[in-house]
């Protein structure tokens, strides 16, 4: 894959305020494509928001970003459509009831069925289910999940997989829409040490593949391109959301950092985080000044509530 597929990523003065606060604030972002860019922070710190934001799917209010060249927020649809969620909680979750198979079916049917072109959904039956496996296949060797290993191969359910194996299970389904940019969130939690290395050269190879992965940690990789830093957050366990996180399904192993988030479809609310890189919907802004300079910026005056209050628009209406 070509290191041009990727998306470049600028911000600056980048911020979402909610009702009660900011759920980030003054980021500065420039990534060039196929960058791995870690956005590090703690708790509380906004870094899910700031993920949703830079995929279109969260409206910022303040600064603003280019993805591909596409000015954010006056673009937020077509940077849906060159960008794809792997786990984000509440937004992109595997369902824990449905098996490793079933996701992949499901994923690559949807995706036949949204993206291809007239012309490929009028080619013979057994052709679109040849690139489609190959679609799976591709993405499944990219992810690094060889399905004849797991306990029942591909009829093992997801509630059975490690952490590990879920979040290359999620890259794969992301990948399977060839984004130009892949969003993960806590890349790193619940990881033991080895595994969290593990996850860090499995986003490392898909960013040398060609694709900008955006990835949420706790502490960032020697190996990543770009940090970004959300500041300081607040002691509650709870990232950018209140609430309990729900249980995700997936054997749980080290320490926890759940946060959840809301599954929506788009709409006009200004903060509404939307599932999928295919979703449809456009936002007609007038266009805003971006560039940015730096790799690595702190936040000030982010507050848990003001994350939370950008997500609780999801519920209202």
């Amino acid at each position: 894959m070509d290191s041009a597929h990727g998306a470049a990523v600028t911000a600056e003065d980048f911020g979402l305020e909610g009702p009660r606060g900011w759920a980030f604030r003054s980021v500065t972002v420039e990534a060039e494509p196929g960058s791995l860019i870690a956005v590090v922070g703690p708790s509380g710190s906004g870094r899910t928001s700031l993920l949703l934001a830079l995929t279109g799917r969260m409206r910022p209010t303040e600064g603003g970003a280019e993805v591909a060249g596409l000015p954010l927020p006056r673009k937020m649809a077509a940077v849906r459509r060159i960008s794809a969620l792997g786990p984000v909680q509440g937004v992109s979750e595997l369902d824990p009831a449905l098996t490793v198979g079933e996701h992949l079916r499901e994923r690559a049917l949807l995706q036949r069925r949204f993206d291809a072109s007239l012309r490929a959904l009028l080619r013979p039956r057994a052709a679109r289910a040849k690139e489609a496996r190959h679609r799976v296949d591709e993405a499944l060797e990219a992810a690094g999940l060889d399905t004849a290993t797991l306990p029942k191969r591909e009829r093992t359910s997801v509630r059975d997989l490690e952490r590990l194996e879920a979040l290359r299970l999620s890259v794969a389904l992301a990948l399977i829409g060839r984004p130009r940019l892949l969003a993960v969130d806590d890349a790193d939690l619940k990881l033991s040490d080895a595994d969290r290395a593990e996850a860090w050269r499995l986003l490392r190879s898909v960013a040398e593949s060609g694709t900008t992965v955006l990835a949420v940690c706790s502490e960032a990789s020697e190996g990543a391109t770009v940090v970004v830093s959300t500041g300081r957050g607040t002691d509650s366990p709870d990232d950018d959301a209140p609430g309990d996180s729900p249980d995700d399904g997936v054997q749980d192993h080290g320490s926890t950092d759940d946060r959840p988030a809301d599954d929506t479809t788009d709409s006009s609310a200004d903060t509404r985080p939307t599932e999928g890189g295919c979703t449809a919907g456009t936002h007609d802004d007038a266009d805003t000044d971006h560039a940015g300079t730096d790799d690595e910026t702190t936040v000030e005056n982010t507050t848990e509530e003001g994350t939370a209050d950008a997500l609780a628009e999801t519920r209202r209406a």
